[in-house]
């Protein structure tokens, strides 16, 4: 119900306990004033003697009557008039307003109440008007509203309520909506309370009429007999009607909750085609594209879709208005159209990325994977536009040359090889075709793309692992040679040695030879460790206990502007390595993060295991699955540059001044844990320092405790034993070095031993022929013309079963080639170069006490 004209008409504007208004007359003003003037002219015509008594009496009875004013005033009987309530405009805007409005003082009393308020409470006259509270008095569908209107009130604070009133009569109800607020600002104003009440009923049914509609339009959008969505501008669903929904077999609430991406619902690369519009702003584009969307199951439908999508002035795309046609129904249906279906999804779902171009090289069509490629290369859309603003600048010319060949007709149209452009280095290969005839005035040519950087990046790692086997080969075989050489020198030099007294003037340039051709053998070994050929021993090691011995001589080592960290893991499982060339790979390393840090740093060596399911996980490419003890060493230093990383395990390659480092360190780091079996990895990032992981084979020790009890206990023995290098017997020492061989013959047969010299394999079973088989022992080199160790023990053995052999090499034990050999074949080692001790130690440990 709501207030109208007559009821301004039937109760007149009056309020409730106000005072009668007071009103003015300039008349009686003006009559006051001139009898005052004509009562002064008189007493003038008087003369001032005669006047005098009447103006004293006309003075008093002013003083009188101003007296009984100011008591007035002050008694309250008289007040001055408010402009502000008598203003004739703004007291009937109140009167006459629309809503209801009633004031209330601190007691909650109406002082005001225009005609609007009267009609909506139900007041016959202004004095039966009652407060909000006693008007909706024991309704509980407005009391709830009615209290906090009261407290805000109590508080001087504003406040809104919407409620809705039931009809007495059993008739529709009816909308209101109320308010409270201060009377004014200042503390005597904000006593009173403004009180409006609106009947808001009409309102509220346009309101349910609209949503009514609303809703009806979105049941009609919902159940259509086609797909509809809207998608964002950061790829998410913000709507899917429900047909799509059921299409696609999702829940439509789960879609309403933000719980899908674009690319979710859509199969392959398809969601690129609908990212892939060049902006314009202020424009809206719609596009036609035919694609597979993807079922909740993974299963796929084919589907049209007509893309409408709005630009703003800025270029930023909105949310896209999106229409979808199933054409599963087409393919069998229409056999035209099934064909259709067929070769746009065949077009789309291709993994080469296929665009028809013109002779500019501007794209006029272009599939999925084109799209997706053309936006990982370029952000900004220029790709979508030209097939020239993929490829690298440096090789645009070739793509160029290639589409003018097309466009003329050309057939055999040799591949493009060309760098793409972006960010990251990245290649393709373009394969470019021209189109009929008829149709060259659009599109002049078909170019085929296919990415081939990860080949590429696999070809230069064949080409890179081929090439460190190739230096690795001639590494060790200048190894080999070279140890033949240090042996001769290292054993002429203990000749000279034992022929010389410390005293003697030339001793001391002897033993500088010595420490030369010491110096040199360490160098050999360096190369032999990168060529994985040097002769380990290993054994079972902890590591956690053998970085503890490291620790005094690391600190030395990185000096005392890096800090060093040692983490050690809980419970390490053994490994089997070579102690000595553990030490060099983990001196190696500190040595180089020393060097990367010379204003100092934190050098943190780390040691963990890692169980083989752990191991799966990494992305090291290489490395199976297996148990590993791993050892970090991380540096903070400078990094090492993107450019020069994959080269840092080459030999002789150095980042350092000339003279300053032989560029074996990290080589030989990698190939002492490739001989144990383990592998290594770098993680650097140029200022941000590098990571060395190391994973070595976890080793299994039940077997290894046996055999070092059985070593232990012959050890007394041979120790024994070995403080006389002395013996008897005949030995057949094979050599193809003539120096050499005479030198070791030279040298054994000043420890009492009957020698027998061959050139090779063959002189060596002549000899063994002429002396019937009664040699002691066989010392002989490995690799040799005509006939080799290998195939010569096998000779050997065949006459004799009990052949003693010794094998010298400049490779390691494990180098050469063992095929020809049975599993239970037993000899001795002896790796080069070797001093005559070492030599004759090894005699005397070989054949044994005699």
């Amino acid at each position: 119900m709501t207030a109208d004209t007559d009821s301004d008409l039937q109760h007149p504007p009056i309020a409730a306990h106000e005072p009668a208004r007071r009103s003015g007359s300039i008349v009686l003003v003006l009559l006051v004033a001139g009898a005052i003037v004509a009562a002064a002219v008189a007493f003038m015509t008087l003369g001032r003697a005669q006047a005098q008594p009447y103006i004293l009496g006309l003075l008093a009875l002013l003083a009188m009557v101003g007296l009984f004013n100011l008591f007035a005033f002050a008694a309250g009987i008289i007040r001055f008039a408010d402009r502000i309530a008598d203003d004739p405009i703004m007291r009937p805007i109140a009167d006459h307003a629309f809503d209801g409005l009633a004031v209330t003082d601190s007691r909650g009393h109406v002082v005001y109440s225009n005609a609007a308020y009267l009609a909506l409470t139900g007041a016959a006259t202004p004095q039966d008007a009652r407060p909000v509270e006693r008007v909706f008095i024991g309704n509980p569908d407005v009391s709830e509203a009615v209290f906090r209107l009261l407290k805000a009130a109590r508080e001087g604070k504003r406040q809104q309520e919407e409620v809705r009133v039931a009809g007495s009569d059993g008739a529709h109800g009816r909308w209101l909506r109320m308010r409270v607020r201060p009377l004014g600002q200042s503390r005597r104003e904000a006593r009173y309370a403004v009180w409006s009440i609106a009947d808001i009923t009409r309102d509220r049914e346009r309101q349910e009429d609209v949503f009514q509609e609303l809703q009806h339009a979105i049941e009609y959008l919902d159940h259509a007999p086609c797909g509809f969505f809207s998608v964002n501008a950061a790829g998410n669903l913000v709507y899917v009607n429900a047909t799509l929904a059921n299409w696609l077999d999702y829940d439509l609430a789960e879609i309403g909750n933000g719980g899908l991406k674009l690319t979710d619902i859509v199969s392959g690369d398809g969601a690129s085609l609908l990212t892939s519009i060049v902006p314009v702003p202020g424009e809206v584009k719609t596009e036609v594209f035919d694609i597979d969307l993807r079922m909740r199951g993974g299963k796929t439908m084919p589907v049209r879709l007509y893309h409408k999508l709005a630009f703003g002035a800025d270029g930023a795309p909105g949310a896209s208005r999106t229409l979808v046609i199933s054409r599963a129904r087409d393919e069998r249906l229409d056999p035209q159209r099934a064909a259709e279906v067929r070769f746009m999804r065949f077009f789309d779902h291709t993994p080469m990325a296929i665009a028809t171009v013109d002779k500019s090289g501007a794209v006029v069509r272009a599939n999925a994977r084109f799209a997706k490629l053309a936006q990982s290369l370029n952000s900004s859309g220029a790709a979508n536009k030209s097939i020239l603003s993929v490829v690298n600048e440096r090789d645009r010319s070739h793509l160029v040359a290639a589409i003018n060949q097309a466009a003329e007709g050309q057939g055999d149209i040799a591949p493009v090889e060309a760098m793409l452009d972006g960010a990251k280095e990245r290649w393709g290969q373009f394969f470019v075709t021209a189109v009929e005839e008829d149709e060259r005035e659009a599109e002049a040519a078909i170019v085929y793309m296919l990415e081939t950087t990860e080949r590429r990046t696999l070809e230069n790692q064949i080409n890179q692992s081929q090439k460190m086997d190739m230096v690795g080969q001639l590494a060790g075989g200048i190894a080999h040679d070279f140890n033949n050489v240090l042996s001769a020198i290292m054993m002429a030099n203990d000749f000279l040695l034992n022929a010389h007294k410390p005293t003697d003037p030339s001793f001391q340039d002897i033993m500088q030879i010595k420490q030369n051709a010491t110096r040199a053998a360490t160098l050999v070994r360096q190369l032999l460790a990168f060529s994985r050929r040097q002769t380990l021993r290993p054994q079972v090691l902890d590591l956690g206990d053998a970085l503890s011995d490291l620790t005094m001589l690391l600190r030395r080592l990185i000096g005392e502007k890096v800090k060093l960290d040692l983490v050690h893991g809980r419970d390490l499982w053994p490994v089997k390595v070579d102690v000595s060339q553990f030490e060099q790979v983990i001196v190696n390393l500190a040595v180089n993060a020393r060097d990367a840090m010379p204003d100092g740093g934190k050098l943190t060596v780390r040691t963990v295991n890692v169980p083989a399911q752990d191991a799966e996980k990494f992305s090291y490419k290489g490395m199976p699955a297996a148990d590993y003890v791993r050892i970090d060493v991380i540096d903070t230093g400078t990094g090492i540059p993107p450019d020069i990383v994959d080269k840092i395990f080459e030999p002789f390659f150095s980042t350092k001044d000339v003279g300053k480092g032989t560029g074996l360190g990290l080589s030989t780091v990698y190939g002492i844990v490739k001989q144990t079996g383990g592998f290594v990895y770098v993680d650097s990032e140029a200022g941000e320092g590098t990571s060395f992981r190391i994973f070595l084979p976890r080793h299994h020790p039940e077997q290894e405790l046996q055999d070092a009890a059985i070593g232990a206990a012959k050890e007394p023995a041979e120790a024994k034993r070995a403080a006389d290098l002395t013996g008897q017997g005949t030995i057949l020492l094979v050599e193809d070095e003539d120096g050499l061989r005479s030198l070791n013959a030279r040298g054994l047969r000043s420890r009492g031993y009957s020698v027998i010299e061959a050139s090779n394999g063959v002189e060596a079973m002549e000899a063994l022929e002429q002396k019937n088989g009664a040699v002691d022992l066989v010392v002989s080199d490995v690799v040799m013309p005509e006939m080799d160790g290998p195939t010569l023990l096998k000779a050997m053995r065949e006459r004799n079963p009990d052949l003693k052999i010794i094998f010298v090499s400049g490779y390691a034990e494990d180098a050469f080639d063992k095929s020809v050999l049975r599993d239970d074949e037993q000899f001795a080692f002896l790796p080069k170069p070797f001093a005559l001790s070492a030599l004759v130690e090894k005699v005397k440990q070989t054949m044994g006490p005699g």
